[in-house]
């Protein structure tokens, strides 16, 4: 009998599995591709698609069930304003699985899960203006440490 088989078990308990594809479909929403294993992205797939079904529907209660999930109101809000928006006229198959041959270390086959009609400026794209942030605060500290020095 094959009872209670539904997902993948990869060698860990419950909740840090739990834990795990909680953070893997975070970065998903909000980069809209990642790279990883080939079974976590076959796994994750299913994850990421009860998501974005949650935000086409659109109520409090999928809205909750979801942020239980994710823990991440930032991923929440971009989940159910622009993926349900994105994806009300589909239905079903948000995900993409491409294998990308295999991992230098360990030879695991790797793979790029990634939202389909994806925005592909999503990318990196807070990375990007944190990097920026740090930049402008960095010549801002510089500049007021000359003045400083200018003044003496």
């Amino acid at each position: 009998m094959r009872h209670g088989d539904a997902h993948k078990k990869f060698s860990m308990p419950k909740s840090q599995r739990r834990a795990l594809f909680s953070n893997l479909t975070g970065a998903l929403l909000t980069h809209e591709q990642i790279t990883i294993t080939l079974t976590r992205a076959k796994e994750l797939r299913t994850f990421a698609d009860k998501m974005i079904t949650y935000a086409k529907k659109g109520d409090l209660n999928s809205r909750r069930l979801a942020a239980g999930f994710l823990r991440n109101n930032e991923v929440v809000s971009k989940l159910f304003s622009t993926l349900a928006e994105r994806y009300k006229e589909r239905n079903g198959g948000y995900t993409r699985v491409l294998k990308s041959g295999f991992r230098y270390g360990d030879c695991a086959p790797m793979a790029i899960i990634e939202l389909v009609d994806r925005d592909v400026n999503a990318k990196g794209a807070k990375d990007l203006a944190r990097v920026a942030a740090e930049k402008a605060a960095a010549a801002e500290a510089e500049k007021a440490e000359s003045e400083t020095t200018e003044n003496k």
